[in-house]
């Protein structure tokens, strides 16, 4: 009894520390990206960062098989989350481009609140009072973040929360594709992002150098190992232990953008990071509690 306790304590450490290392390489690939997009096009970026993700698939999609790739559930609901991605990731690159990856990144981690907010409509899940006052208040977090009355307002910051919106729609249809691989949600997740830097790229090509060619092709090998670490890490432990460490992402943000490109937070960007992330917390806290089952005293938070 003992040495199972020890291996499933073993376990759950070794995928927390996936996730904290598929976090930092998403991160430093998000760096990595706004120092090409100050060079290359974002189509351009889509296109070989793409196609390099998909060599990389090639073996798994072998493993598993191309039928997977082509006879789905939920055919219409695939479209749909591969157009989300592919919106979502071309406003990410534009951001980037105008504003520092921190600020990106405070607007993209509102994307679970904007998920809670969402999933009534679109997933049929009740929310209640506590849940909904941690949304309000999570969106109080993106208006402080966002200063919309000062000249810091911006058309990449507004673009920002677009995309954030654009990623939680495309959270919420993995959720109703739970029975998709994953192998098969991020082959078509890629490949829309391939479509669409195939029609961009030649309205801006910018011929790269080889080492920026293989910095290119590497957005897409990193994307995939980080894929893969965190796929892992849910495997190895619960969802409800590794998932909050998502937010380390905005810890890794602010620490790069100052080494790398001097960007020093606002003191109004990084108190609205914390009002964001600090309801993003308690919105998974307490849909982890509900779903658990309501307690004697919690049954007036699902209606």
């Amino acid at each position: 009894m003992a040495g199972a306790l020890d291996r499933h304590k073993n376990a759950i450490g070794l995928g927390i520390a996936l996730m904290l290392l598929g976090d930092f390489m998403f991160s430093a690939n998000d760096v990595l990206g706004k120092w090409l997009v100050a060079t290359y096009s974002v189509g351009q970026v889509l296109l070989i960062r793409s196609a390099a993700a998909l060599v990389v698939m090639a073996p798994m999609v072998a493993r598993q098989g191309v039928r997977s790739l082509v006879v789905v559930e939920k055919p219409w609901v695939q479209v749909l989350r591969v157009i989300f991605s592919t919106f979502e990731v071309i406003i990410f690159y534009v951001a980037v481009m105008y504003l520092p990856i921190a600020d990106v990144m405070t607007f993209y981690l509102a994307a679970p609140i904007w998920v809670a907010a969402l999933s009534p409509f679109f997933l049929g899940e009740r929310v209640g009072w506590r849940r909904w006052t941690a949304i309000v208040i999570g969106f109080v977090g993106v208006v402080v973040a966002l200063e919309p009355s000062s000249e810091s307002l911006s058309f990449a910051a507004l673009i920002s929360i677009i995309g954030s919106l654009f990623f939680a729609m495309m959270i919420i249809q993995s959720r109703i594709l739970r029975a998709t691989p994953d192998t098969t949600l991020v082959f078509w997740q890629t490949f829309g992002a391939l479509v669409a830097g195939i029609v961009l790229a030649p309205f801006d090509w910018v011929t790269p150098t080889p080492f920026d060619a293989a910095l290119l092709a590497g957005l897409g090998i990193i994307a995939m190992l980080a894929h893969i670490l965190i796929n892992r890490s849910l495997k190895l432990a619960p969802a409800a232990v590794v998932a909050p460490f998502q937010y380390t992402l905005l810890v890794w943000a602010i620490l790069f953008g100052w080494l790398v490109f001097g960007d020093v937070p606002k003191l109004s960007m990084l108190l609205g990071a914390v009002i964001i992330v600090g309801a993003g917390i308690f919105i998974f806290e307490r849909q982890k509690k509900v779903a658990a089952g309501p307690a004697e005293g919690d049954l007036q938070d699902l209606v």
